[in-house]
């Protein structure tokens, strides 16, 4: 269990496919893994996440030991059963969540003092108690607590995030036990490379059967979290999955692709989808924009999701301006499907020897910002 294998390089950059081996089945990677916060993917139900080809979803430990509380997940038999998902499921450690949600939070060496953004009690997250509540999860990944730094961040701040990120993933380590839950690290570093050096070696000593690179995507510039995985890409375990926390919006992912990155997560096409934003090969567009008014075209010629076989922009403008939940449903649909057939593209070139060529066209057609028809 956890066996990772490449199947596929690109020789002139650092693109691999892979098939990473889970008890709840096989993951094809380059893998783009939709976010189900309060163990549902927003707008879409486990069905509808098959039907368009996801693999794999994420689910939060912050949100689910706040609520319903791991013992009720656990008491049902576990995520899989509760939220009626028979593939894998990857659990972060909360960590993220604790320190970008709660208002008040105090850090030292043992873990992390939070104030639930719920009821406002107070609650104490220790490595331990994050590897414990993912066991009862009952997660095929769980994540190490780390410690997470904002940006910018000064570097005698992260410096201590780093530490103790190190330290946490060895108690993380030593409380594990639950058989075939595979137990990831994650390097943290912020802009710094020697820090970012130094996390991966330190957790590449430890050994994990993978690695998340965390603290990036956090409002530095795309150049800047480009850098760091350069630096990372020689440092970590060549023949281990590694997982680029936080990050989906497309061009990310190509170029996280090529710098060996084979995991991806993110609450982008969900939340730019309930807000009427659609991701096209040439773009984004804004569904609910004045000039789809007449627009009895699908969101995209050619998509072969759900939403672009059976209805179009006007009629999804329409839904959004009278408030119906039917529109931001089709626009995630659409959105996860877009991802899910891209991250398809990119492992086929991988194979086929034509990443390069797939990398250069895609660039010259995605468009940043919002685009007109």
């Amino acid at each position: 269990m956890g066996c990772f294998r490449i199947e596929a390089s690109c020789q002139k950059t650092g693109a691999r496919a892979g098939i990473l081996e889970t008890r709840h089945g096989f993951v094809k990677t380059p893998v783009f893994m939709p976010v189900g916060t309060q163990a549902t993917v927003k707008a879409m139900a486990p069905f509808e996440l098959k039907a368009i080809g996801s693999q794999i979803i994420l689910s939060n430990t912050y949100h689910l030991y706040l609520r319903p509380g791991q013992d009720v997940i656990n008491e049902a038999g576990g995520l899989h059963k509760f939220m009626g998902w028979d593939r894998p499921i990857l659990t972060d450690s909360g960590g993220f969540q604790v320190f970008s949600l709660s208002d008040l939070r105090e850090v030292n060496d043992e873990g992390v003092v939070f104030q639930s953004h719920l009821d406002g009690r107070r609650h104490f997250l220790t490595p331990e108690l994050a590897v414990s509540i993912q066991e009862k999860l009952g997660s095929d990944i769980a994540m190490c607590l780390d410690e997470c730094v904002p940006y910018p961040c000064d570097e005698k701040r992260s410096a201590g995030a780093v530490k103790r990120t190190i330290e946490w993933a060895a108690r993380c380590k030593k409380a594990h036990s639950r058989e075939g839950q595979l137990l990831f690290g994650i390097v943290q570093g912020s802009i710094f490379p020697s820090q970012r050096r130094h996390c991966a070696e330190a957790l590449s000593e430890a050994d994990f059967p993978g690695y998340g690179i965390g603290g990036l995507s956090v409002g530095e510039p795309h150049e800047i979290m480009y850098e760091m995985l350069d630096e990372l890409a020689p440092v970590l375990p060549a023949l281990k999955p590694r997982y680029l926390m936080g990050v989906g919006y497309p061009p990310n992912l190509i170029e996280g692709v090529a710098r060996g990155v084979d995991m991806f997560d993110c609450v982008l096409p969900t939340r730019l989808g309930r807000n009427g934003t659609v991701f096209t090969s040439r773009g984004r567009l804004n569904i609910k924009n004045s000039v789809f008014e007449r627009d009895f075209g699908p969101i995209e010629q050619g998509c072969t999701c759900y939403a672009c076989r059976t209805v179009t922009r006007a009629y999804i403008r329409h839904l959004y301006r009278s408030r119906e939940i039917l529109a931001s449903r089709l626009c995630t649909w659409h959105n996860l499907h877009f991802l899910q057939k891209l991250m398809e593209r990119v492992r086929s070139a991988i194979v086929e020897g034509t990443f390069e060529m797939f990398r250069k066209e895609f660039n010259e057609t995605f468009r940043d910002g919002e685009n007109t028809p």
